[in-house]
């Protein structure tokens, strides 16, 4: 931990009594918190407790309607993200807002460019202001390399050196090492602390515990709307943190228990996958999943993970090779088809894929089956069989909304997830496969989730997992497939895998053990 923080100081930031009211939902209910100056402070809390709200409101995407906010002790009125950005408040969001085919130093600039005179960018002196930066705070970064070919953890160093170059003093991060490796993640707690020592003031947004209580100088817990608690690392737990969030006991390590592997459920032969613009991007892969299992996929974001389950589930066309389902030949299946067939899917990216957000709650949950008894009889749709459904559907997994008519796009991003598992999840399947299952999601959502994919796991379903929480392939796979470049590298025990041996293996494509033997031989 920094260390930094002085309690007799003025805080940099405070936030007083802050209310804000949407139609039906009191989303933040009299919030007050501050952060101090070379503080890390991180605020914890289920989806929908109202942590999105309240940093919308600090960032000047919404107006509290009651409360005030202070910036080293005087009061402001925040009226859109530049005025917020210019009074030295900036977000670095999860999903990072980068342009791929510009160059380090064209995305830190892109909107806040040193003019040479009324036409032309001073370059060199950005250039020059872009250096310092990185000098100063240790970042690895060429400015001239286009962003599109650096690792995702170089990619959260230049959102971060973003927020530097517009002098940012305090920064709002958001779930930072989400897509990170363990290693990766590491480099970003030391560049934080640099950045604390240096006086700024940090708000850390995380659902992972572990991390909050490394990272965190302080920690606020925000339930329904309301500030539970403030903790300090040192006087917390994980399990402590976790009840707080969500108000009763958590089991954070699921018992995965023994699993009843039955024969080969999936198998890929000799696949061939294209990217969008027709590049290669997974050369050749043999795979197998066998019925009563969790096979896991681990591998650093871009590596052909979302291509391979693209394929798999009918999205994307095969260049080469085959798949069969229970002894069927799928190959060149339909998501229709496969669906049909006993799959279910719980994609990535859920609005592109999952979701349409202007539908109601009750039709999203029927996407894949409106036409299939009991939703429809012949031709016609029986809506009051969908509606029933849905509200069974809607408590039986937690989602948290005032009514089922409501419409998807309304929800938080962590209960737009639980919808989409909702749906998958309500009928008998021959394979499962999950992408990012519980991305967003807080402790108890993804203690229940996890519960529900080994339910499906112990009646027979094979379950491919591609995630990038490095712990949750470790907890929940019974083998892991570590996919490195569009091939899997190595594929390992699920019960006696190396945490570190993965990381490096998702990094580098070999382990300490292979680089050995490879210096020898």
């Amino acid at each position: 931990m920094t260390g930094q923080a002085d309690a007799s100081q003025v805080p940099a930031l405070e936030m007083r009594g802050i209310t804000k009211i949407y139609p039906g939902v009191v989303a933040n209910d009299g919030i007050t918190i501050d952060v101090r100056p070379g503080e890390i402070h991180a605020l914890l809390g289920e989806n929908g407790a109202g942590k999105t709200t309240l940093m919308n409101v600090l960032y000047g995407l919404a107006r509290p309607n009651e409360g005030q906010i202070l910036l080293d002790g005087q009061p402001v009125e925040i009226a859109d993200p530049a005025d917020a950005i210019r009074r030295g408040i900036t977000m670095v969001h999860q999903h990072f807002m980068l342009v791929p085919v510009f160059s380090v130093a064209e995305n830190v600039v892109l909107g806040d460019e040193t003019m040479a005179n009324p036409v032309f960018v001073d370059r060199r002196e950005a250039n020059r202001r872009i250096a310092e930066l990185a000098r100063r705070f240790g970042f690895d970064l060429d400015p001239n390399e286009k962003v599109g070919n650096l690792s995702v953890g170089q990619q959260q160093r230049v959102e971060i050196l973003k927020a530097l170059y517009r002098e940012a003093k305090i920064l709002v991060l958001d779930e930072p090492t989400a897509v990170l490796t363990p290693q990766e993640t590491e480099q970003i707690f030391v560049l934080l602390r640099r950045l604390a020592e240096d006086g700024r003031s940090i708000i850390f947004i995380s659902h992972k515990l572990y991390e909050v209580l490394e990272i965190a100088d302080r920690i606020t817990v925000i339930r329904r709307g309301r500030v539970i608690g403030e903790r300090r690392p040192g006087e917390t737990s994980e399990e402590d943190l976790a009840e707080l969030m969500v108000g009763r006991e958590v089991e954070l390590t699921v018992d995965r228990g023994e699993s009843h592997v039955a024969g080969p459920m999936l198998r890929v032969a000799g696949v061939r996958v294209l990217g969008d613009r027709g590049r290669e991007i997974i050369p050749s892969l043999d795979l197998e999943i066998r019925a009563g299992e969790v096979l896991g996929i681990a591998g650093v974001a871009g590596n052909g993970q979302d291509e391979l389950v693209q394929a798999l589930i009918g999205l994307r066309p095969f260049a080469a090779g085959t798949v069969t389902l229970d002894g069927h030949d799928v190959t060149g299946y339909s998501p229709r088809q496969m669906n049909e067939a006993g799959v279910g899917y719980v994609p990535g990216d859920r609005h592109r894929y999952g979701m349409i957000s202007a539908f109601p709650i009750y039709d999203n949950l029927v996407l894949t089956s409106y036409y299939r008894a009991p939703y429809a009889r012949g031709l016609l749709r029986d809506d009051a069989a969908i509606l029933r459904a849905a509200q069974e559907k809607v408590e039986r997994f937690d989602i948290r909304t005032p009514t089922v008519t409501a419409n998807a796009g309304t929800l938080s991003g962590g209960n737009q997830q639980k919808l989409v598992v909702a749906r998958e999840f309500d009928r008998p399947l021959k394979l499962l496969v999950l992408d990012q299952p519980t991305r967003g999601l807080d402790v108890g959502s993804i203690e229940f989730i996890h519960h529900q994919i080994l339910a499906q796991r112990d009646v027979g379903a094979a379950v491919l997992l591609v995630s990038a929480e490095l712990d949750e392939i470790m907890e929940m796979s019974d083998r892991i497939g570590v996919m490195y470049r569009g091939r899997i590298v190595a594929t390992l025990d699920g019960r006696t895998a190396d945490k570190s041996e993965v990381g490096l293996l998702m990094a580098t494509g070999a382990s300490d053990r292979a680089r050995a033997e490879g210096a020898t031989a």
